[in-house]
């Protein structure tokens, strides 16, 4: 049986510190999956660093968004990631549907099997050309997506590996691995933020300056280079209705 829209239930993970960007991304995954915020329940993992990854059970779904508060590399500070990959091998196990972006890409990395490391020399911070490989023409999401299409990007560390029984489905030219799939799990994890578009990129790249950019110059040149990125943002949308639908 279908289940219908308006009963779809979301448990998300949120790696937020600060109230104004915790509102923000939530209100990026309402507007870009189409539901209504009362079908997502928020984790904060700054609020509740300590859980059980049966929490999930529950839910149509987990969703995942990005961080610039925590780093997956240092679980000894951010005793929060432990937890949070226990609940990602949960959903792979059990066939849970996860949409992981950014922060949430990483942890699945770490948590699958793959390998995650900080490399701000190969840092991406802006709108990047995102393009697909041959084995993305024959999955759910990306088989009716140009190639490329435009993204937007904003990370310090990145995939070097990807865990074993998962399929690289996009890259940039800096960054090799930018999208996988768990192969026969409806499991996505996406390093560019399908949730953010061009207007959200500018009130957070403008807040969060001063923990990226050097210079007034590098922040008005991203502020420069903005263009929509619809294909990119309808992939959430996508998620729900092709694989939770």
């Amino acid at each position: 049986m279908t289940k219908a829209r308006a009963n779809l239930h979301i448990l998300y993970l949120q790696i937020r510190h600060d109230p104004v960007t915790r509102e923000e991304e939530l209100q990026e995954f309402t507007r870009y999956s189409q539901l209504d915020e009362s079908q997502f329940s928020i984790l904060n993992v700054f609020d509740n660093p300590v859980f059980s990854a049966r929490c999930v059970d529950t839910y149509d779904a987990l969703f995942i968004g990005g961080s610039s508060d925590a780093s997956v590399l240092k679980p000894d500070v951010y005793s929060f990631v432990e937890p949070a990959k226990q609940l990602l091998r949960r959903c792979a196990d059990y066939n849970i549907p996860v949409f992981a972006s950014c922060f949430g890409f990483q942890l699945g990395v770490e948590a699958l099997g793959g390998k995650v490391i900080h490399d701000p020399n190969q840092m991406e911070m802006g709108i990047y050309p995102m393009h697909l490989t041959l084995e993305a023409d024959q999955d759910v999401l990306f088989c009716d997506v140009p190639n490329p299409f435009l993204v937007v990007s904003g990370h310090q560390e990145r995939a070097i590996e990807l865990p074993p029984n998962t399929r690289l489905l996009a890259f940039t030219e800096r960054c090799p691995y930018h999208v996988f799939k768990v192969i026969d799990k409806p499991f996505y994890g996406f390093q560019f933020h399908p949730e953010v578009d061009h207007d959200d990129l500018a009130a957070r790249i403008t807040r969060y300056q001063n923990r990226y950019l050097e210079t007034d110059a590098a922040l008005q040149s991203i502020l420069g280079n903005l263009r929509p990125t619809p294909e990119s943002n309808r992939l959430i949308q996508k998620f729900v209705d092709r694989i939770l639908l």
